[in-house]
């Protein structure tokens, strides 16, 4: 498969937030359509719904995690720790490559912010942050951890 790292970073810098341009990238391969990866990611971004906690692209790389090897049966317990692993090393690859995998943290933030609404995305907006960066790495490890079989 082509790499689609660049085409997550071009889905981010168009507008959508980073949850939402990690998971649109691959959901299609495990057969999610666009309209319900964009809106299943949506409340993801922003560190979970803007409140600057798990980075939105960490979230995703666990959707997709979840598309690929989630338990279905809750009675299966060695199914449940399998995707926690997967799950956990994502993570861990994440934090080993950008420092952490808190929000506020990868941009430098030291609160919670108090409002929900999204910053208005403009050059400035896109050149102040990593989180184009951060959306290629995970898009990177989705194509390193999820995709290499």
């Amino acid at each position: 498969m082509e790499s689609r790292v660049s085409q997550a970073v071009e889905t981010f810098e168009s507008g959508y937030t980073c949850a939402q341009a990690v998971f649109v990238t691959y959901a299609g391969l495990f057969g999610m359509d666009r309209e319900t990866a964009l809106k299943l990611s949506s409340p993801m971004g922003g560190g979970v719904g803007r409140m600057r906690e798990i980075c939105g692209a960490v979230s995703s790389m666990a959707l997709l995690a979840g598309l690929k090897e989630g338990n279905t049966d809750p009675e299966n317990e060695e199914g449940r720790e399998r995707i926690y692993v997967l799950v956990r090393r994502l993570a861990d690859r994440f934090k080993e490559k950008n420092g952490s995998i808190i929000c506020r943290e990868l941009l430098g933030i030291t609160q919670r912010e108090e409002s929900a609404k999204p910053a208005p995305r403009t050059k400035e907006y896109y050149a102040s942050r990593p989180c184009s960066a951060l959306v290629a790495s995970a898009a990177e490890i989705v194509e390193e951890m999820l995709l290499e079989d």
